[in-house]
């Protein structure tokens, strides 16, 4: 089967089919779980020669290490509780939230659960669960990573211990008619920022030796203000002098601000006042509003954008400057000069003037 990229349609057109073809697939996945939850109930994977489903699923269908785990576990609070199928093809549910929502979900709770958790992201759910069974703090500790054969030692890791497996295991709403495998953890590397309780987060990530070094010698010289040497604690007072740092130089932020003369007609240069009033304003995110009045609210790259365009005489003012991340920021620029046309190799042209002041 060959398939081409569909760059004869026209915008709408595309838009639309886009949004068609996102609905389908959710039906066809609310389905392919559907039918995994029947196969791993008659277990037909060990008639094919397979000693799991896990495996089996990687093998024959061709799936992920990640795609057959979280499916896996969605079939499996599927048959518990249907009606999850029907969120699935709907949208309100997402393979993902099933998978993260399937522990805690018993035959008291799943319906509250599974509204409560509708139309929300993994972080949401993971933070809603958060409060409804929240966990102890996490012990802190550092540890050096093994080695894997054959690779030179890695840094030490600078680890919070994750706490102890806990689920809420509740009455299946179908019988199982054998034990249920477990299903091994989908290996990952990944920083973890995980909600335990409300306001209460573990966060785990892998440091070099320098940095924990730096984080030694942090808690020795903090004894006197955390005799503990409380890892938490010291992380926090250094994001907040960074963010302090960060905000006296993208942004001018300070308590006691000098008087500015303001910058020169037809400069390019954004005043600091301006920057400062701006950055409150706009809340530190990204401004820009779609026509179905979507706000993006995106805080990365934020960047310093003209309203009327600075190569046509735009002032850099509050009320012609707002706040965009760089995408829109350059898709602003591009509506109003045009896309920028690939260079040849071998050959260079000037760019075209942006309307818009990237603070870096």
């Amino acid at each position: 089967m060959k398939i081409n990229i569909p760059s004869h349609l026209s915008d709408a057109e595309l838009v639309a089919e886009v949004k068609s073809l996102a609905g389908r697939e959710r039906e066809a996945a609310a389905h392919l779980i559907a039918h995994l939850a029947e196969l791993d109930a008659r277990r037909l994977y060990l008639s094919a020669g397979f000693s799991s489903l896990f495996t089996y699923c990687m093998e024959v269908l061709r799936l992920s290490e990640a795609e057959a785990y979280n499916r896996i576990e969605a079939a499996r609070a599927a048959r518990r509780f249907p009606v999850i199928l029907d969120r699935l093809a709907e949208g309100s549910l997402n393979i993902t939230t099933v998978r993260v929502l399937a522990s805690h979900l018993t035959a008291d709770n799943y319906q509250e659960l599974l509204a409560a958790a509708s139309g929300k992201s993994r972080r949401a759910v993971e933070e809603l669960l958060a409060q409804r069974f929240p966990q102890p703090d996490v012990a802190f500790s550092v540890r050096k990573l093994p080695a894997p054969r054959g690779v030179p030692t890695q840094p030490l890791a600078a680890a919070s211990t994750p706490p102890a497996s806990t689920t809420s295991a509740g009455a299946p709403v179908t019988a199982a008619s054998a034990p249920v495998p477990a299903l091994p953890a989908p290996a990952t590397r990944r920083a973890v920022v995980a909600p335990l309780a409300p306001d209460r987060y573990e966060i785990r990530f892998t440091a070099s030796a320098e940095t924990c070094e730096k984080l030694r010698l942090a808690q020795d010289l903090l004894r006197h203000a955390v005799p503990t040497g409380d890892t938490a604690q010291i992380i926090d007072r250094a994001l907040t002098v960074l963010l302090e740092g960060l905000a006296r130089r993208k942004f001018a932020a300070t308590d006691r601000p000098r008087a500015s003369r303001g910058a020169a007609p037809g400069a390019r240069y954004v005043a600091a006042k301006v920057k400062r009033a701006v950055w409150i304003r706009d809340g530190g995110r990204c401004a820009f509003v779609s026509k179905g009045g979507r706000r993006c609210n995106e805080r990365s790259f934020a960047e310093f954008h003209h309203l009327d365009p600075y190569g046509v005489g735009g002032e850099a003012t509050v009320e012609t400057m707002e706040l965009r991340c760089r995408a829109h920021n350059n898709y602003e620029a591009e509506l109003f000069y045009g896309r920028r046309q690939p260079t040849r190799p071998g050959t260079s042209s000037p760019r075209p003037p942006m309307g818009a002041t990237v603070d870096r």
